[in-house]
């Protein structure tokens, strides 16, 4: 499938490297960053950036985990870099009957767990931003399936390497320009690493006790995980499992999960 969309992107070389090197900088990585994640020279990766060299699958596989981009997307012809810098207003949700709302984000909600996920957890040398990611995700989603009602009504996509905010570059830049948290650059077992540090304590008034407590208990199961195993975990969530590519994924479906994910003890005729 991912072979097929190469072949079908009207993209050429210079495009694509051009692309990648706006994301690069978007997400404050060097040449040398991406050398080290592809394994190859940097001078190798300057020549994709400038076109002169082709994109294998395999590295760019690679430069979407790391950049944080779906590769679908990536290779469309209409595709458009977004000013990471900006959140886009939340669409109007639609006008049907749901079982339980459409989620709407509620974004000084998601700052605040952000807050006070790093100021949990954040120092620890594996929490960058995949795991900071699956963090959010699982606290959102855990709440749900208990207490179907949204904890921050942020919206995940399904990426290749695990469920994503939806406009979450935009709200850290945003953190970052207010200066309530840092992000800063580190290696993590001799690969680049984007971590974040918490500048402001979180306002835990913006909790309730049951949010707060279903984002400890994620904190204290998932924390010490590294990015892949948590990823990998993420891949075997039934909401992650039955949302296609690239599409946003659906709260409803955590009703359908199975240990050890369930959270919820349902009553046997439920």
């Amino acid at each position: 499938m991912l072979q097929t969309s190469i072949m079908k992107s009207q993209l050429t070389n210079s495009q694509i490297g051009k692309r990648i090197a706006r994301l690069r900088k978007q997400k404050g990585f060097s040449q040398d960053d991406l050398a080290k994640i592809l394994n190859i020279p940097r001078s190798s990766v300057a020549q994709i950036e400038s076109g002169k060299r082709n994109l294998p699958v395999t590295e760019l596989m690679k430069l979407a985990s790391a950049l944080g981009f779906s590769i679908d997307k990536f290779l469309a012809r209409e595709y458009k870099m977004e000013e990471q810098n900006t959140i886009a207003k939340e669409p109007e949700p639609p006008k049907q009957q749901m079982r339980i709302s459409v989620p709407r984000l509620r974004i000084e909600k998601f700052r605040n767990v952000i807050l006070y996920i790093l100021e949990r957890c954040g120092g620890k040398p594996n929490v960058g931003e995949t795991v900071l990611y699956k963090l959010l995700y699982f606290s959102d989603f855990n709440y749900y399936e208990i207490y179907e009602e949204h904890l921050t009504g942020a919206r995940y996509r399904k990426l290749p390497f695990g469920p994503v905010p939806v406009q979450l570059d935009g709200i850290l830049n945003q953190m970052i320009g207010k200066k309530q948290i840092q992000r800063f650059k580190t290696e993590y077992h001799g690969y680049p690493q984007l971590r974040y540090i918490a500048l402001k304590a979180a306002d835990l008034k913006t909790f309730s006790a049951a949010e707060k407590e279903i984002i400890d208990k994620v904190i204290d199961q998932f924390s010490g995980w590294t990015a892949r195993k948590i990823s990998d975990y993420s891949h075997d969530d039934k909401p992650w499992r039955a949302t296609e590519e690239n599409d946003i994924i659906d709260y409803e479906l955590v009703f359908y999960r199975n240990p050890p994910y369930s959270v919820r003890e349902y009553d046997e005729d439920e």
